[in-house]
């Protein structure tokens, strides 16, 4: 006799990081992707894999063979078909009120980048002889020579300003094109290794316990 109701197959993908408020649980709809029947997308959504406790700390690695047998708890007999990469890691986010930006410190850091770029810039011109280019270039083309060439030296400044926003590709939050900036492909670069690095933390950490569990075990 056929089956009434055949395993249905499930498509999955992780998503790579997501953020989940402090003291909810994690579904399975906060770390993937699903494509499914119908009647079952919802019921799979809901699935909870993981209540995080304080000893886990804020960021959280959920594997794909941790996710599958609780699938296979509702649907016994499912055909799972993993996509992309198979795990994530789930940030622990704290109340939104530890999270709201502070004035003081936005000013702080502002004027230390502010300051700190000028000094760079004009240790720069000063290892180079800025000034004393400067000069030479308005005697090249005047003819006479100037100590103070002021109107060169204001649209020489103005030049770095306009290049830096176009080099950025910002001007506050005016973006030119779609392009990533510079400091984006950065941080991109940097939240990768950052994430590559808890992925293996985790990795060691889930290691060492199964090795502390098998020597119990063996005792």
């Amino acid at each position: 006799m056929d089956n009434p109701h055949p395993a249905p197959a499930i498509y999955i993908q992780l998503k790579n990081r997501v953020t989940v408020p402090k003291g909810k649980g994690v579904m399975l709809r906060d770390v993937a992707f699903l494509i499914t029947e119908p009647e079952w997308r919802e019921p799979l959504y809901s699935l909870l894999l993981l209540q995080p406790e304080q000893s886990d700390g804020n960021l959280i690695l959920i594997d794909l063979l941790t996710v599958i047998p609780r699938i296979h708890e509702l649907l016994p007999h499912a055909d799972i078909q993993p996509i992309g990469e198979g795990r994530t890691i789930v940030q622990i986010e704290g109340p939104a009120t530890a999270n709201k930006p502070s004035i003081a410190l936005f000013v702080l850091v502002w004027l230390l980048l502010f300051f700190g770029s000028a000094l760079t810039i004009m240790n720069f011109h000063a290892d180079v002889s800025m000034q004393e280019v400067q000069i030479r270039i308005v005697e090249m083309l005047t003819g006479r020579r100037d100590e103070h060439p002021y109107v060169f030296q204001i649209a020489y400044s103005l030049g770095i300003g306009l290049g830096m926003v176009i080099f950025f590709n910002h001007l506050f939050k005016k973006k030119w094109n779609e392009e990533p900036t510079p400091l984006e492909v950065e941080m991109f670069l940097y939240q990768k290794n950052i994430d590559h690095y808890v992925v293996n933390e985790e990795y060691s950490k889930m290691k060492r316990r199964g090795d502390d569990t098998s020597g119990r075990r063996g005792e």
